[in-house]
């Protein structure tokens, strides 16, 4: 009882949210428009962009400018979220939030590694960054090279493995990239589950266990199927977690000597397994899938749970990522079936 009270009113808050979100139909509707500004007013028709979409003018048709309304109306529903949370809901939502910040991180590393002209395009960030971060917008923004973005996260968690990095010599943009995420997931396994209790701790490590098992299965294929990386290197790049995964299923898959024994061995693995009939997608649109399952089937489970925050969240940033895909394929003249192809399976 005590889980139905205390979720109720954000229960019901994310249900309303969740029925403005587009369907499949909405995306073969898309796909078969023929210009970007006849998607933009197909998406002024509904509910959860008419808001954003409607005060564009027609010259910013444009995919930076279209992809900082999309955003803009996710952060806007975590605020709502946000709002209705309560404390523990709250210390959730926190720990969901820094995965912004990584890919905010990204973008700035990509902006001064590369020598960019353009100046940083995050100031539509700021409202919800000042609210919600540890990072300061304003001191990113100023940043002109590598040395003077990681001393301008000083403050943040991000700074000492930044750091870190930038005292080694010949360091790349992947190698920050991957440090990132290495940092990222280790806490989020080791440090910040043990803010939350109960069932939302329990379903919290299913999630992050999930998603380091997956990211590694991506990375180690990668590192032998493309770069050709020796053992001792696989395992530097990966996560050292073990969820699903048992270490000498991960071991397995580290050490065989080609692709096409890896493939075998991870046909042996509860993944394979469990996701047989998803077998032939991409390592990325499984990753996706197996996570979209999950969250669906812990939201089905638990209603009255972090499951109902954590699915509706994924489920919106996988709209903002077919919305922006589905709008390249448009300005490239990509057929429908094309164009559906690139956003995946069907929606749940």
């Amino acid at each position: 009882m005590g889980n139905v009270m205390s979720y109720s009113g954000l229960t019901t808050k994310i249900r309303a949210m969740q029925a403005k979100l587009l369907t499949w139909r909405d995306f073969e509707n898309i796909s078969n428009l023929k210009s970007v500004p006849e998607a933009i007013e197909y998406l002024k028709g509904k509910p959860a962009y008419t808001r954003y979409v409607g005060q564009m003018d027609i010259s910013l048709y444009h995919r930076g400018n279209i992809e900082k309304i999309l955003y803009q109306s996710l952060f806007d529903d975590y605020t709502r979220i946000f709002r209705f949370a309560g404390m523990e809901q709250k210390k959730f939502l926190k720990l969901y939030w820094k995965r912004y910040e990584i890919d905010l991180i990204n973008y700035c590393l990509r902006i001064v590694f590369n020598h960019y002209d353009m100046p940083f395009d995050i100031a539509y960030k700021k409202e919800f960054f000042d609210k919600y971060s540890q990072i300061s917008i304003d001191r990113l923004i100023t940043s002109r090279n590598v040395e003077e973005l990681i001393d301008n996260l000083r403050d943040t968690e991000y700074y000492a493995p930044l750091k870190a990095l930038r005292e080694t010599e010949g360091a790349t943009l992947f190698d920050y990239d991957l440090t990132l995420d290495l940092y990222y997931f280790s806490e989020m396994w080791r440090k910040n589950r043990r803010l939350l209790h109960g069932k939302e701790r329990e379903m919290y490590v299913r999630d992050i266990g999930m998603k380091i098992d997956l990211l590694n299965i991506q990375w180690i294929y990668r590192a032998k199927k493309y770069y050709n990386k020796l053992p001792p290197d696989i395992y530097s790049m990966t996560i050292p977690v073990q969820y699903r995964l048992s270490v000498e299923e991960f071991k397995s898959l580290v050490e065989t000597p080609t692709v096409e024994e890896y493939e075998k061995r991870l046909e042996e693995t509860y993944y394979a397994r469990k996701y047989a009939d998803i077998s032939g997608m991409t390592l990325e649109a499984t990753y996706k899938e197996c996570l979209q399952r999950q969250y669906i089937s812990d939201r089905r489970r638990n209603p009255y749970s972090i499951a109902t925050v954590n699915t509706y969240l994924f489920l919106k940033e996988e709209e903002i990522y077919r919305l922006t895909t589905a709008l390249e394929c448009i300005r490239y003249g990509l057929s429908s079936r094309e164009t559906l192809g690139y956003l995946g399976g069907v929606m749940q």
